[in-house]
């Protein structure tokens, strides 16, 4: 089978296409006819540095990156009971670990996976994996009906996903973004629309019982000053927080915590209903072939990207 392949990290040029072995599901894996990938940051940022290729993938090389896929099941292992030959089916695959995403099949367990919904395409169902597991994984049991939501980013990946979300769980929803992005915020369902780059938003929102941080930072910093005592905000860049954050969420009764998305099955089939019934959907703003994830790559590294990228197999 034709894969995408990485000996050593470094630029785009080092993501070759090459022939390898097509793997065979063990007894609880099904093999997947890979028919779209999405792409995310972490893809490129392990790309990019040996350190975390190497705590990923050990000794194997060449090393196969992505973990976000849609596909039809090619075949089941033998205590396989959630799907047969045939199904379509997406999921983020093995993360974090070893997802092998970039080739024409790969293995996953079925414990990983969801049956796609007949109304979206493979494009969109791949979309919907990492980017909307962590949203969902972030919200669920911290956000209530009711509730104050600030999301931050609220154009890309997580935050498009994430204000759909909280306005399923019944929130007020605030969501930063530039100004050209405030029509497709606002038509998410965000209630109230914050150009970061003309506003401060800590001088705009007010008294919310949640926030969203997938900046760090200073952005972080000042998140803490639009929580209500008892509020809480989520970061999702880094685990390590700053003495000066730990110490205004002390000053101002808050929590700060960090969120690394799991692989969960059982939450690809709270996806699934969430696309089968519209209250999600998918923002694809472009999508690549197969032969130029490289491409993929680049496109998202600009950081302005609307929504998830696909690549199609």
């Amino acid at each position: 089978m034709k894969a995408i392949v990485l000996e050593k990290a470094g630029g785009i040029e080092n993501l070759v296409l090459q022939d390898i072995k097509q793997p065979t599901a063990k007894e609880n894996e099904v093999l997947v006819e890979v028919k779209a990938i999405s792409i995310n940051p972490v893809d490129y940022k392990v790309r990019g540095v040996d350190a975390l290729i190497d705590m990923i993938y050990s000794e194997e090389r060449p090393a196969v990156l992505g973990w976000d896929i849609a596909g039809k099941v090619a075949a089941a292992g033998n205590k396989v009971t959630e799907f047969k030959t045939g199904d379509k089916v997406f999921g983020m695959v093995n993360f974090p670990g070893m997802g092998k995403a970039y080739a024409e099949y790969l293995t996953a367990p079925e414990n990983h996976l969801a049956k796609m919904p007949e109304n979206v395409s493979y494009e969109e169902a791949a979309a919907t994996t990492l980017a909307a597991l962590t949203a969902l994984q972030v919200l669920q049991g911290r956000v209530n009906s009711g509730d104050r939501v600030l999301i931050h980013a609220g154009s890309g990946g997580v935050g498009h996903y994430a204000i759909q979300v909280a306005k399923n769980m019944g929130a007020y929803v605030a969501a930063t973004s530039s100004a050209k992005n405030r029509d497709f915020v606002l038509s998410l369902g965000a209630d109230e629309h914050i150009d970061y780059r003309a506003q401060a938003f800590e001088e705009v929102a007010s008294d919310m019982d949640f926030v969203l941080d997938g900046m760090g930072g200073d952005v972080l910093l000042k998140s803490l000053q639009v929580l209500k005592e008892g509020g809480a905000v989520v970061s999702l860049p880094t685990p390590e927080f700053s003495e000066e954050v730990k110490q205004e969420a002390e000053n101002r009764k808050v929590n700060i915590a960090f969120h690394m998305v799991q692989s969960n099955g059982k939450d690809m089939n709270t996806l699934k209903e969430l696309l089968a019934n519209g209250s999600i959907r998918a923002h694809v703003s472009k999508t690549f072939p197969f032969t130029e994830v490289a491409k993929a790559h680049l496109e998202l590294e600009t950081g302005r990207t609307v929504g998830k990228v696909v690549v199609t197999v």
